[in-house]
């Protein structure tokens, strides 16, 4: 009786072949272990240079165009202030809301006339913006795009945000809406520094002087615009708010917000909800 071999399941492989993959992995991690430390694809190359990018001539053109036409605009409403969008009659309008199936239509004041206080948020960057647009957006501390503060609403801070209507979306929020912005994307200043308001010690060490010691304390001061209105919007840091479109519908989808822009009224808080 003679007996069978069992067959390896395995193939064989020459020993050379072995020795060359052993040779070729060793050489990629000494390749690895002497690269440049990995950077990100979007601002370099996997080389680590410097990305270039390429913009072309009509870009400039539109930029250049965009400046002009809106310096000419600052300049017209400066010296002759708003001719149609603004008002000083109180406006309603009206708005569908569907709940547990019905539809219920509600009226609401379109503006902000006779508010004693409005969160402003620009919604525009830096691009064809030019340098008198600029410098007013700075001194409403707006200094970067998707950033919201709080300004009393007189005279003076309404022909202001006439001149930037075209960058900015305003109007008075309501007690909750404020509550829920200082709870949910509140920071203080304290040193110069950006610090979060998780902590009633904050306000009490920075604000106690005014007599506001918690957040509830710091919303009716806002809501209610008073005595030390300008000390808390100095404590508070600009809200940093979100986008309401995302960077695939900016970027792919070419989404633009269009001539949606200025003063909301009461429907600021339908805003502000879409970007907490």
């Amino acid at each position: 009786m003679v007996a069978t071999k069992k067959k390896s399941d395995l193939p064989l492989v020459p020993e050379s072949i072995l020795k060359r993959r052993h040779d070729l992995d060793d050489m990629a991690r000494k390749r690895a272990a002497s690269a440049p430390p990995a950077v990100r694809a979007g601002n370099k190359t996997k080389g680590g240079k410097k990305a270039v990018y390429v913009k072309k001539p009509e870009a400039f053109i539109s930029q250049a165009r965009s400046r002009r036409n809106n310096d000419i605009r600052y300049k017209r409403v400066l010296k002759k202030g708003m001719q149609k969008r603004a008002s000083n009659k109180k406006e309603v309008a009206t708005k569908e809301l569907e709940e547990e199936g019905e539809t219920t239509t509600v009226t609401y004041q379109s503006n902000s006339v006779d508010a004693p206080m409005v969160f402003v948020i620009r919604i525009r960057d830096h691009t064809g913006t030019p340098k008198t647009v600029r410098r007013a957006l700075s001194r409403l501390r707006l200094r970067n795009v998707h950033e919201g503060v709080f300004v009393r609403y007189d005279e003076g801070h309404r022909k202001l945000l006439h001149l930037v209507e075209p960058w900015v979306v305003y109007g008075p929020p309501s007690k909750a809406v404020v509550e829920d912005m200082i709870t949910r994307r509140g920071f203080g200043r304290v040193d110069g520094k950006r610090v979060s308001l998780s902590d009633n010690t904050v306000i009490e060490d920075n604000l106690g002087e005014q007599n506001i010691i918690c957040v509830e304390d710091l919303v009716h001061e806002l809501y209610t615009v008073g005595d030390s209105f300008s000390q808390v919007t100095s404590f508070l840091w600009p809200f940093r708010l979100a986008d309401t479109k995302s960077h695939f519908e900016r970027k792919t989808l070419k989404l633009k917000d269009g001539k949606d822009y200025g003063d909301r009224g009461e429907a600021i808080n339908d805003y502000v909800k879409q970007v907490l």
